[in-house]
């Protein structure tokens, strides 16, 4: 089978299965009445039919942040209007306690509540984790996630023909000489919502998959082989977040449980489960988000990879600056170590416009981890070739 025939298949299926449903659920076209709407299966892309066949302008994130400061002013009035002058920490810890687990109608003012609940809407974050009042599309809907591209040329400075670890059971005794520096890399992800507001007008449990391949698709030596598939299933806990930071608002935090491994048996066995704590803030066309992570301790038998951490890191960072179709996003990792422990990665994607469906994606990865078989591998990485989903 010839290389370019053979991604024909991939770029179908993942047409088929990520592309269509997620992105008829965030984007319509313009209906002719309010009776066209009726057609529509997904409740995302009806609530937008409703809204722009009835002329309904939702308020911008910046009127949206001020109505939810406006409230929140009230709302610490009202409290201190509630409670006895000489009231002590703990009946101002009941009194946060009894609301955190109200609705919003069971509150003290539903408008100011809901004001509250809605502050970021439409910001970038807000717009990929729901975060919003008004945002939220319900639980077991097929969402975007991470990036989900196809990158026919995938060129790579270093070849890894020695994949080793200091455990002894996941050393190859042979080198692997047949690997070429050009493949096909492709990545899907995407996630659902399985539970919303467990805290009153916050609080969603999300369920996410990612899977990241790397294909000798040009290799005629080694009969084309999938050289590294990266699988990365996770639980995550977001909640919303509404404070400011050096012109910076606060958008999120979340908590998830992560495991990522390659599927492979010894030697060539990696893998390791992490909990992540997520910080997210943006300002109009760019986003941060922050990712500390604990590593869970195998015992030295089973333990793939010992020291992953001090090469892929204890934690990274990601900016993105999204404008007119453009997608810029650096992400940077680092083992936050000294010596000869210090390691880390820069990874730059640009995502642009090549059609309504489709864009192109450039990725250059310097480091160490591109993959889980290159924990502890260090080079440079060059991918070109299109996109179905970014960021945002």
């Amino acid at each position: 089978m010839k290389p370019t025939s053979a991604l024909m298949p991939i770029l179908g299926v993942l047409t088929g299965s990520l592309c269509a449903p997620l992105w008829a659920q965030e984007s319509t076209a313009r209906p002719a009445s309010l009776e066209a709407c009726l057609a529509l299966a997904s409740d995302t892309a009806r609530l937008a039919c409703y809204d722009q066949a009835s002329g309904y302008i939702a308020p911008t994130t910046e009127q949206a942040d001020q109505a939810a400061v406006q409230a929140q002013a009230l709302l610490e009035q009202q409290r201190a209007a509630a409670l006895p002058a000489d009231a002590g920490l703990a009946e101002r810890a009941r009194q946060r306690r009894d609301e955190l687990f109200r609705r919003d109608d069971l509150a003290f003012d539903p408008d100011d509540r809901a004001a509250i609940a809605n502050a970021g809407r439409g910001s970038l974050l807000d717009s990929r984790w729901e975060l919003a009042a008004d945002s939220k599309l319900g639980a077991f809907q097929l969402r975007a996630y991470k990036p989900v591209y196809v990158l026919p040329a995938f060129w790579t400075s270093k070849v890894n023909t020695d994949p080793h670890s200091p455990n002894p059971d996941n050393a190859l005794p042979f080198a692997l000489t047949e690997l070429d520096d050009l493949e096909v890399k492709f990545q899907i992800s995407f996630k659902t919502k399985v539970a919303e507001d467990l805290f009153g007008d916050t609080g969603d449990i999300w369920v996410g998959y990612t899977q990241s391949s790397r294909w000798q698709a040009y290799n005629s030596t080694v009969s084309h082989p999938f050289r590294e598939t990266n699988y990365e299933p996770e639980v995550m806990l977001v909640v919303r977040n509404n404070y400011s930071l050096l012109g910076w608002k606060g958008r999120m935090m979340g908590l998830s449980l992560n495991h990522q491994s390659n599927g492979r048996s010894n030697p060539l066995s990696r893998s390791w489960n992490r909990a992540i704590l997520s910080v997210g803030l943006d300002r109009e066309n760019w986003a941060l988000v922050l990712r500390p992570w604990y590593r869970f301790n195998e015992s030295s038998r089973e333990d793939n990879n010992p020291d992953i951490e001090d090469f892929i890191g204890r934690g990274d960072a990601m900016l993105v600056y999204n404008r007119n179709g453009h997608e810029v996003s650096l992400t940077g990792r680092h083992s936050l170590r000294g010596g000869d422990r210090s390691h880390g990665s820069l990874q730059l994607d640009w995502g642009f416009p090549i059609s309504q469906l489709l864009r192109g994606h450039l990725q250059v990865f310097d480091g160490y981890g591109e993959s889980m078989i290159d924990y502890n591998h260090r080079a440079t990485y060059v991918g070109v070739g299109v996109a179905l989903l970014e960021w945002f």
